[in-house]
This record gives C-alpha cells, structure tokens and sequence, in this order.
C-alpha cells in the first residue's frame, strides 16, 4: 500500500482524528514511477528509496553456531547481512544509488557467539584489537547511518565508543544522552542531500532514538554516566529543529516497537514499545523504521493527532530475515520539497544468495568463531534437556544453579556473608537447548545460556523470598484440578515470557497452580523447616535480574554483597574445564513442583 499525503488528509478531515491502520501489501516499485499519480502535471516530481534492517544481533552469515550448521527455522527463513547485502545491491541498481539510503534500527553488536567472541574473547577495545566483524561488514554494505539498540550497552561504554570509531556511519542516540550535562551523547541525527534530475537538492534527516530500557537492563554499565528519556519527549526536540534547518524528509529510526507496550513487568521510566506513539504524537515526521520487537510490520499508517497527516511504520523481521523499502514520492512545489506519497514493503532474504564480497571479507573471522564453539570443555554423563524446564524441575536448569552456587559460595568465602544459606536462580532461557551425552563443547552453553548476563548476590529475607516466588509462579496459568493439562498452555500467563520466570535452589517449594496467582506457594522450606519470615539468605541472581529486569519484588533494591563482570556462559565453561564432567547425580534433586490442591500435576 502507498499512502497518499493528500488523499489522505482529506479522508482524515472527513473522518475526524484518530488512529488508522493500515494493512500490509507489497507495491512494486514499478508501480511508482517519479511522477506518478500523486504528482500534479508540469511539477518537478523526485521518487527515492531508504531500506532498513533492525535487530542484526550479530548475524553475518545463515549460520548456527550453537547447532553448527546453516540456520534454519519452522519457517524455513534464512538470516545475515551477507544475504541483506544481495537485496541491497538489487535495490540499487534498480533505483540507482544516489536515490537510496540504508539504515539500521538497532541492536548490532550482541546475539550470537560471533559477536560475543570480538566483544570478550578476542575484544575490539583492547590495544590492536580487531574491527568487529559487524563494523566490517555494516561498512561493506555501506550503511548511512544505525541507531543505538539496548544490547550495544551490554559489553560496556567503551565496548561501544570502539566499536562505533570503526564504523564509517554515525551510531544515532537523540536520547542516549549525558547524565550530567544532558546533551547528547552520541550524534542524534544524520542528513543528508539526494540530488533529483531537476530541482535543488532534497535534504533528508534520519532522527535516531534508543531504548529507555537501557537505563534498567544495562544500569551497572550507565548508571551515573548515561539516561535515557522518552521517545516521544525527544522527538518532539529534534524534529521540528530538523525541519527548520531544512530538512524535506524527516524519518525516524526507533529502537523500539510499537504496540505502546513495555515488556512484561518491567516498571521502565519511559515506554518502552513507542515507535507509534512518536509518529502519532510529534508533526514533522514521514516514516518510522521500528525495531526492538523482533517482529515483521511490512506497513502501518499512524495517524498524528496533530495534523493529520499519516505516518508510515514498518519494522522487518529481525537478525537480517528481512529488508524494509520506504518509497518515497516527492514534488517541487512553492519553492519546496513535498511528499506526495510514501509507501513501505519488505523483501524477503531467502531470495538472496549471500553476498561473496562480504561473506569472503568475514570468512576468516567466521572460521575462527566456529573453531571456538566447536571447543571441547569436558562431558556429560547423560543428556540433559531444557524442553520441559518451564513446568518441572530438571537438572538441566539444577547444573546451571550448581554453577552459580559454587561461584558465589568460593566468592564469599570468609566473608560476614559466608554462613547464611545460599540459593540460586535460573531461567529457562531457551527450550531448544541440550548438553549431550558424551562430548560437551562451548556451543552447548551458548545454547543454554543465550544472554551476556553476569552474576551477583543479594541478600533477602524469608518473607522477601516469599514474594519473590510467588511473582515467579504467576507465569502458570490457573488450572483447576481435573482439568486437562496440556504443557505447552499451561506458561507464559499474560505473556509473560520465559526469561522471567525463575526456579531457586536452595529451598523446597510447591507451586499450586489451581490458587490464584498470589497464593500459590506452599511447603516453602529450607533444611527441612518452614521458611521464617525474618531468615536471611543470599541469592546467587543475574544482572538483568538483580537491576530490575522483570520487575521481581525486593531485589532490586536488596543489598547486594557480591558482583563480577563475568558472563555467566563462560562461568559455565569455566567449571565445566574445571570439574571435567557434568554429572547430574552431583547435583540434582527435585526441589520443586507443580501441584493442583496438593496433587503433583507431573
């Protein structure tokens, strides 16, 4: 669908203001010609595309390295820059160049092994380090400019000044800005001139904005150096400033969906899904690239409740599956550029071939990564499976609480803290991992522990303990006895997604899914006694966790005796070198359940 200004506002001043939505087709850009029906007959008329991606993670090639082999999905989709690069290179010889931009929405530099190993193994900021191999490859594409995602702040400040010194594109961030002073702290915009066949040039501006998120999941890295106001409060600062130094074109790149929502529990400072609160809240702007909510939008139009005017949205699906197309249609008119019609579309990367030129620009780095996963740290007695760690207690999440334990236990050593009972935290962060038997490798662990977080401990208190599970047992959904149970129904209550629940160790526990969420832990012991309100315990608990990711009662604000900077996944690694072998027997017992009025469900 292409909107057409015009038609548009007319339509919205007979219809009242409000909110239109628009459904997804793909146009041609054939059927888009300059001058095409918008255009008024003798007018200068200029037609031009900007393509966008959105949630890269790391991905340069279609590959697996926690599989090892080429990706792949239910769907079949396929991923990486290299396939991008294909689609890009077709848009610009179809367009030619000088009418094309390529931006980027975010949330580059962290995702898979091959980003993890330049940010950690092999570090981009230390003396001679190497150019990250998304730096490498963003500028062979030649992308024009990138906004900040969260997951750039995941390796630190410095981390990403590096990596943003080997990009040839601006790193945009109008609301990343100075906690001191408040001034930007990375370049909030870009513009740049297309220059039409006839007419002066046409000034685009491309707004960057970030994720308030940032401020909770990375605040060991920013806190006292960086905030992170609204999207909307900074839109409306920037946009009409870009308007009056003259920009034509005014698109945003918004680290941030568009459903309005924040995720689950998360008690942000701002939204964090705002990308369709700016375009309906802030005049000035003509497109939206969304990023941040790994989903695929191919167009909707948002009303701004000030002008009327329509705003087009599209966000392609993340980790490069696809490429968004605003086409855009301007006209000269009273000695100015004007849009006529702009249109979004998506282009598909399984139609592509990767790119040689990047794939062989990579390839060193690639190998070099596959070497690495492909590393053997110890074995395994037997397989353990995360498939049912939502629902039951499996050793699988017990290996990972016994490595945390055993961190913090030898952490705190001597220590004031030392004798008081120790539990752990885990989540099943992804239900497709498994630890064979046999032969285990650091791919095993970055299957099992997706995330780059570190590890901590706070102190809580047996009520505080209390709450804690009870907010961790509201992912089930209410079940009354009799009632069939069916597993893969039974979580994710209210959408609430699997990182944010959490199994303990250290404590028994039973989880009444037929009460009410609030009530429903029972038998809640330690040592074979009733948990005491006034007990105390240190919690071995994660960095997303422990700032507020999720919004757990307490542990925010629990005084926490120990932290490192280590991720978890490599403390993993650590023991598994150390020990030599996972064994379940070493470590794992059943020390929760679901039951219905007392009846286990499994």
């Amino acid at each position: 669908m292409t909107l057409d200004r015009r038609s548009f506002l007319n339509r919205s001043a007979a219809a009242g203001a409000g909110l239109a939505l628009a459904g997804s087709a793909a146009v041609p850009a054939a059927a888009q010609p300059a001058g095409g029906t918008g255009g008024r007959p003798g007018r200068k008329r200029y037609a031009f595309t900007v393509m966008g991606t959105t949630d890269l993670h790391g991905h340069v090639f279609n590959w697996d390295y926690v599989t090892d082999d080429e990706y792949d999905d239910a769907d079949h989709n396929d991923v990486g820059l290299a396939k991008i690069a294909t689609l890009v290179e077709q848009v610009r010889e179809e367009k030619g160049r000088a009418n094309t931009l390529l931006i980027d929405a975010g949330d580059t530099i962290q995702g898979t092994p091959l980003a993890y190993y330049f940010a950690r193994i092999d570090p981009i900021d230390a003396p001679g380090g190497p150019v990250h191999p998304m730096a490498a490859a963003m500028n062979a594409v030649g992308y024009d400019a990138a906004a900040l995602g969260n997951h750039e702040f995941n390796y630190g400040i410095p981390l990403l000044r590096a990596f943003e010194k080997q990009c040839d594109f601006p790193l945009l961030g109008a609301n990343a800005v100075d906690a001191t002073t408040t001034r930007p702290a990375f370049p909030p915009y870009y513009m740049t001139k297309l220059r039409p066949p006839q007419g002066p040039p046409v000034k685009l501006a491309v707004l960057g904005l970030t994720n308030p998120g940032i401020a909770i999941w990375d605040k060991p890295h920013v806190q006292g150096e960086l905030d992170f106001p609204g999207l909307e409060e900074q839109a409306a600062r920037w946009v009409p400033r870009l308007r009056s130094m003259g920009a034509d074109v005014v698109l945003v790149s918004a680290h941030s969906g568009a459903d309005g929502t924040s995720s689950y529990g998360d008690l942000l400072p701002h939204t964090e899904n705002a990308a369709a609160l700016v375009a309906e809240q802030v005049p000035g702007i003509d497109a939206v690239l969304v990023g941040h909510a790994h989903t695929e939008i191919e167009e909707q139009v948002v009303e701004n409740k000030r002008t009327g005017e329509g705003v087009v949205l599209s966000e392609p699906l993340c980790w490069g599956q696809r490429l968004t197309l605003f086409d855009f249609e301007l006209e000269f008119s009273r000695g100015r550029w004007e849009v006529v019609t702009v249109g979004s579309r998506i282009l598909d990367s399984r139609t592509a071939e990767e790119d040689s030129r990047v794939a062989d620009l990579l390839s060193g780095q690639h190998e070099k990564v596959v070497e690495y996963v492909n590393t053997v740290i110890g074995t395994s007695t037997e397989e353990l499976r995360a498939d049912e760690a939502p629902y039951k207690d499996t050793p699988i999440l017990d290996f990972i609480n016994r490595v945390q334990t055993d961190t913090v236990s030898a952490a705190l050593a001597g220590t004031d803290h030392a004798e008081l009972p120790l539990l752990s935290q885990a989540s099943p962060f992804a239900r497709s991992a498994v630890i064979p038997q046999g032969e285990v490798t650091i791919r095993e662990m970055s299957g099992l522990y997706p995330f780059d977080n570190t590890l901590g401990a706070k102190l809580l208190t047996g009520a505080q303990l209390r709450d804690y599970l009870e907010y961790s047992a509201e992912y089930y959904v209410q079940t009354a006895p009799g009632d069939d149970i069916d597993p893969d129904g039974l979580t994710n209550a209210e959408g609430r997604p699997d990182y944010n629940y959490d199994a303990l160790s250290g404590v028994t526990y039973t989880i009444d899914i037929a009460q009410p969420a609030g009530s429903r832990i029972t038998d809640l012991t330690h040592d074979d006694q009733p948990v005491a309100d006034d007990a105390q315990f240190v919690l071995a608990v994660n960095n997303y966790r422990s700032s507020g990711g999720g919004n757990f009662p307490h542990i925010a604000e629990a005084e926490e005796v120990w932290a490192n900077s280590e991720e978890i996944r490599n403390t993993i690694v650590e023991w598994v070198e150390e020990h030599g072998a996972i064994d379940p027997a070493d470590f794992y017992t059943e020390t929760w359940r679901l039951t219905r009025d007392g009846e286990p469900v499994f």
